[in-house]
């Protein structure tokens, strides 16, 4: 192999090990925290490849006012079985 064929491997095996770790980074790091209360409204597992549940919360700040929708989504059965048996109940998602 010439030097121009080890670098050009070199190079694509970097970018894939960088393109690797970043979403490694993306799915496993939470970069915020707190909590929402409303209801859960809508909630269901979604995903061609990698399923998740994807949720749905309608905040009301008060009584006849348009609610703020807030969209959540957990991996886990655990947290998602918690969240089905509170839908249409006013509670804090467990995210």
């Amino acid at each position: 192999m010439n030097s121009f064929t080890k670098w050009l491997l070199s190079l694509v095996l970097i970018g894939l090990v960088g393109v690797s770790a970043y979403t490694w980074l993306m799915l496993t790091w939470s970069y915020g925290s707190g909590e929402r209360a409303g209801y859960v409204q809508k909630f269901s597992k979604r995903g061609y490849f990698c399923k998740t549940w994807e949720g749905e919360l309608a905040m009301v700040s008060m009584p006849g006012t348009m609610s703020e929708k807030f969209l959540f989504t957990v991996r886990e059965d655990a947290v998602a079985q918690k969240n089905k048996r509170e839908l249409g109940q006013k509670s804090r998602p467990k995210l």
